[in-house]
């Protein structure tokens, strides 16, 4: 690989570390607004709100907002799973079980997930330096999870939810690589405006009970400012930056970066709640680095060329 090529892939990469931490961080700015809205009514609004930014952003730089009429279907369902009830799901397993159990069984086993999937939507494969790196990074992941203060446990009261905890794994798994396709006729920006779009709008009568449960009065600056992180940076620059990123670096590679979002979440929650860290969690964080940094290494026998990542198995 060229140096320019090189210097193109290491952008992506610091693309998907930098949307990592920002969703890391979500998580404990997130509980600011929790006080004040329901979970389905704080998600419309992340997403809903920035629907329109997306569209002007869209319109300004291609041209158009169009999409053809045949792939409106496509973004739709990709909006109901991968944004309405992902989302829901995503709340109902932190309610029905540890916030331990909700983390490990949703964040560590999705990139293995995709990595499972992605030859039924691309052409990438699994190479043994990714598989090496990977399970070297989910043992990374796995201490800094278990090493907070609510360990994993195997408690039947928590079966449900951690089974929902699992499915969005899965569920988000496939989420990623649908619309992998759909970005070698679009842009990123076009399919994330679309699909966004659609999962807003089935979002919507989750939300219909909820309002008349607004904390109104309570409504200050600090809850303007985490809505606002959330629909800008969150949604509309994440989402544009990661898309970018996975279409040009590959969807299995990509998620594996997700394992930073609970080290970032870890410390966000020292500077914000004056939570702390246990040196097992900054071993995680270590060795997190040290498998995705072994991901990150081109195979020598051309396993990432980035023409080949992405094109849909015929």
């Amino acid at each position: 690989m060229d140096v320019a090529k090189l210097k193109r892939k290491t952008i992506y990469y610091l693309g998907l570390i930098l949307v990592a931490v920002i969703w890391g961080v979500n998580f404990g700015i997130s509980r600011l607004a929790m006080e004040v809205f329901p979970a389905e009514i704080f998600v419309l609004f992340r997403f809903g709100l920035a629907v329109p930014i997306l569209f002007l952003i869209l319109k300004i730089k291609e041209g158009n907002i169009r999409v053809d009429k045949e792939d409106l279907i496509k973004l739709a369902l990709i909006g109901l799973f991968g944004i309405t009830i992902l989302e829901i799901v995503v709340m109902y397993s932190i309610k029905f079980t540890t916030l331990a159990n909700a983390s490990l069984l949703n964040v560590a086993p999705w990139p293995i997930f995709v990595a499972l999937f992605a030859p039924l939507f691309t052409r990438e494969r699994m190479t043994l330096r990714l598989a090496i790196g990977g399970m070297i990074a989910f043992v990374g992941v796995t201490f800094i999870i278990l090493g907070g203060d609510d360990g994993f446990t195997l408690n039947s009261d928590y079966m449900i939810g951690n089974l929902l905890a699992f499915s969005i794994s899965i569920l988000g798994a496939l989420f990623n690589l649908s619309y992998m396709p759909l970005m070698q006729k679009y842009s990123p920006l076009r399919v994330t405006t679309w699909y966004i779009l659609f999962g807003s709008i089935f979002m919507i009568p989750f939300t219909l009970t909820k309002w008349d449960a607004v904390q109104w009065a309570s409504i200050n600056g600090v809850t303007l400012a985490v809505i606002v992180y959330n629909v800008v940076i969150c949604s509309v620059v994440a989402f544009i930056v990661w898309n970018l990123s996975m279409q040009k670096v590959g969807a299995t590679k990509s998620n594996f970066f997700r394992y930073f979002v609970p080290a970032s979440a870890t410390i966000s929650g020292v500077f914000l709640f004056n939570e702390m860290i246990s040196p097992i969690q900054i071993a995680g964080g270590i060795i997190i680095v040290f498998g995705l940094a072994w991901i990150t290494r081109d195979d020598k026998n051309g396993h990432n060329n980035e023409k080949a990542l992405n094109k849909r198995v015929v």
